[in-house]
This record gives C-alpha cells, sequence and structure tokens, in this order.
C-alpha cells in the first residue's frame, strides 16, 4: 500500500476542505476541516499564466479561464498549492489537476516539497494526470473516468483479472456510488476491486445514513463537503 493511504479506515476526505462559513478551496476551509478531524483535504488545481499551481475548483472566475491570469492577480482566498502544503505540513491532499496548464506546477511542489507521499494525483482528464505522475513519480494516483470505466465493466460482468490488469498502476478509485443509473458499488464490485489492490473512495457524500450505507458495503473512504458530519458518522 502506498503511504499516502496508510491511515485507518474509514477515510474522511474533505471535499475542499469545510466551507461553512468560507470560501471552498481556501486555507480557512482548509483549516476548518482538519479542525473538525478530516484525513485528508480533496483540492483541486489550476495552473495560472505564469505557471503557478493554485487551488481553486471552477474553470473560470468571473467568466475568464484560470489558465489566463497571473497568480498574483488572483483573489487573496485562492492559495497556490504550495502555500497549502507549507501551512498544513503533515497534511494529505488529494488534488484533481483541472487545467492542463496544472500538471507541471502541481509536479514541481511536489517535488521541491519532496510531498510525494502526502499527495493522491487523480483528474477526469487521464493525460494531465499522466503527466504530473511522469514528472512527480512516486505519488499515489486514481485512474481518470476513461480509466476507471472498462475496469468498471470488467467488474460487472466478473472478470477478476482484467480489473486487476486495467488498475495495477493505481492505489485507489474515486468514484461515484452510481453514475448513468448504473449502481457501481455493490458487494461483488467492492470485493474486485478491493482484490485489485485499490482502496475505494466514494463522493461526493453528506447525507450519513448514505455514508454509514457505504462503509457497511465495504468502501475505504467518503468524500464530503461536510467534514464534521462525517467525523460524527464514522468516527465517533
Amino acid at each position: 500500500m502506498h503511504p499516502y493511504l496508510n491511515t485507518p479506515t474509514p477515510h474522511v476526505l474533505a471535499h475542499q476542505g469545510l466551507a461553512l462559513d468560507c470560501a471552498p478551496n481556501s486555507l480557512p476551509a482548509f483549516a476548518a476541516a482538519l479542525e473538525a478531524g478530516a484525513d485528508y483535504i480533496e483540492t483541486d488545481a489550476h495552473g495560472t499564466k505564469d505557471g503557478i499551481a493554485v487551488l481553486f475548483h471552477d474553470d473560470e472566475l468571473n467568466g475568464v479561464p484560470l489558465a489566463e491570469y497571473l497568480s498574483e492577480d488572483l483573489p487573496d482566498y485562492i492559495p497556490t498549492l504550495e502555500e497549502a502544503l507549507v501551512q498544513f505540513s503533515e497534511t494529505k491532499l488529494n488534488i484533481d489537476i483541472k487545467n492542463s496548464a496544472a500538471s507541471v506546477p502541481v509536479a514541481q511542489v511536489i517535488n521541491s516539497l519532496k510531498a510525494h507521499e502526502r499527495i493522491l494525483l487523480t483528474s477526469f482528464s487521464a493525460q494531465r494526470r499522466t503527466v504530473a505522475m511522469r514528472l512527480a513519480p512516486g505519488t499515489a494516483a486514481s485512474p481518470s473516468v476513461s480509466e476507471f470505466a472498462p475496469a468498471l465493466f470488467a467488474a460487472t460482468v466478473g472478470f477478476q483479472f482484467l480489473v486487476n490488469k486495467l488498475l495495477r498502476k493505481f492505489d485507489a478509485v474515486q468514484i461515484p456510488a452510481q453514475s448513468n443509473g448504473i449502481k457501481i458499488i455493490t458487494p461483488k464490485k467492492v470485493r474486485m476491486f478491493h482484490n485489485a489492490g485499490v482502496l475505494i473512495h466514494v463522493w461526493t457524500i453528506n447525507d450519513p445514513a448514505v455514508m454509514k450505507e457505504l462503509i457497511a458495503a465495504g468502501v475505504d473512504g467518503i468524500v464530503t463537503d461536510r467534514t464534521d458530519v462525517a467525523v460524527k458518522t464514522l468516527k465517533s
């Protein structure tokens, strides 16, 4: 198991921190999530025009793509990846690479801070994540949709050897409970993903009853907007 995942389960991953009275993906939101008991911070990285990795969810700010901003022109509530890793020096981050301009600066920060054991990289784009992984080898990884879909099909039809092959380079799968009417989390599929050597994190769950159902089904962690609720539900 990658050191990143060497944390007692069930994992609570704070989706953009805990933003009850502050901006999501901000340093105060991360601090609030950690104070509430989060095991991991889930965040989103964009690359700016001057090659800085900043943490923000949306592709645009005020109608302008993040990649067209200089980092110094962004609002103060949008932190850089480096600021987050330095301020929360013991914290593990789950980073979704949101634009192509982020791949290189994310890897550069990981390398400069020697943060490989504190980072899991994922993206809806396999290419974006692959570029970052190539530049910062040794970080944990979760597959993109295009990489996970074949493994899901293989699990659905019961081909364990194929699930193993398709997920062999990943450490976790971070997935919704269902998609397009297809139930992803079933006891059979959970067993097959675990047999392939990956942990299972499900997003984005804020209902305590659903959290309990998923953990009872065998998943390893919950990605949530409500760290406070998840910790009370799963760890008390």
